[in-house]
C-alpha cells in the first residue's frame, strides 16, 4: 500500500508546490490517487495556512478531498506542536463533525494514550507513529493498541545504511507483544527513498510525498506529488 503525504509542516519556502488551502489539497490528493496512491495523508490548514485542527477547517479540507477522490482513505496528522495542549487537541478532536478515515497519533507524544481512546470513541481509525524500540514498548502496553489500525515506522535520522536495523528491532519488540497490526514505513529528506525501498523489501506498506522530502531518488528536486508518487510507483514495479 502506497500513503501519499501531501504537505506535512512545510511551507512554500521549502518546496513551491506544497498544497495548503483544501482546493489545492484536494487538486494534489487527485493526482496522487491517479498516479497510484491508496490513501492519502494530510495536515489540516486554516485559512491563514497555518495548521490546524479546528471542525470547520477539517470539514472544509476533507469535504473537497471527498468530493474529487470518493471513497479513498483520508488520515489527518494530530502533531501536538501546533496547539497549545493535549486538553485542547482532545477537545478538538471531539468537536469535529466531518470525521477523517483515521488520524495519526505519535505515541511519543504525552498524551497518545487519550488522544487514541478519543479517537476510537469517534470511530476514527488510529495510526500509530513510532520512532523508536521505547515507542513500540510503551504502545505495545496501552490498552487498546490492538483497535488500531495500523502501525507507522518513522526513521527520520540516516545512520550508515543501519535504518533497516531500527525498523527491524522495533518490529520484534512488536512481534514479542502479540501486536500483528499492519505495518507502514517512512522517512523524511534524507531516509525517505532508503525507507521506501526497505518497505518494499519488507513487504510493508510504503509512504511518500512533500511532507517527507521534496527529492526525486535521482537527487533532483520533485516538481510536486504526484511526480514523487509516479516515481514511487516505478520503484514498486522492481519488486
Amino acid at each position: 500500500m502506497l500513503q501519499a503525504c501531501l504537505n506535512g509542516s512545510r511551507t512554500r519556502s521549502d518546496h513551491p508546490a506544497v498544497p495548503l488551502t483544501p482546493e489545492e489539497i484536494a487538486d494534489d490528493a487527485e493526482k496522487a490517487v491517479r498516479a497510484g496512491a491508496a490513501e492519502l495523508h494530510i495536515h489540516v490548514r486554516c485559512e491563514r495556512g497555518d495548521e490546524s485542527l479546528e471542525a470547520a477547517d477539517v470539514a472544509r479540507t476533507l469535504l473537497a478531498v471527498r468530493g474529487r477522490v470518493p471513497g479513498v482513505p483520508i488520515g489527518i496528522s494530530t502533531a501536538g506542536s501546533f496547539l497549545p495542549g493535549s486538553g485542547a487537541k482532545m477537545r478538538l478532536l471531539r468537536s469535529w463533525q466531518v470525521l477523517p478515515d483515521y488520524v495519526s497519533i505519535n505515541i511519543h507524544e504525552a498524551d497518545a494514550e487519550w488522544m487514541i481512546a478519543a479517537a476510537l470513541e469517534q470511530g476514527i481509525g488510529v495510526e500509530a507513529g513510532l520512532c523508536g524500540e521505547a515507542d513500540a514498548e510503551r504502545f505495545a502496553a496501552m490498552p487498546g493498541c490492538g483497535s488500531c489500525l495500523r502501525v507507522l515506522i518513522g526513521i527520520h535520522e540516516p545512520d550508515q545504511g543501519r535504518e533497516s536495523a531500527v525498523v527491524r528491532r522495533i518490529r520484534k519488540v512488536l512481534q514479542r507483544s502479540g501486536c500483528a497490526l499492519p505495518v507502514l514505513l517512512h522517512g523524511s529528506d534524507r531516509t525517505m527513498w532508503p525507507m521506501y525501498i526497505e518497505a518494499m523489501l519488507q513487504g510493508l506498506g510504503g509512504r511518500i510525498g512533500l511532507e517527507d522530502g521534496t527529492m526525486l531518488l535521482s537527487g533532483i528536486a520533485a516538481k510536486d506529488n504526484e511526480e514523487l508518487i509516479r516515481t514511487a510507483k516505478l520503484i514498486e514495479g522492481r519488486f
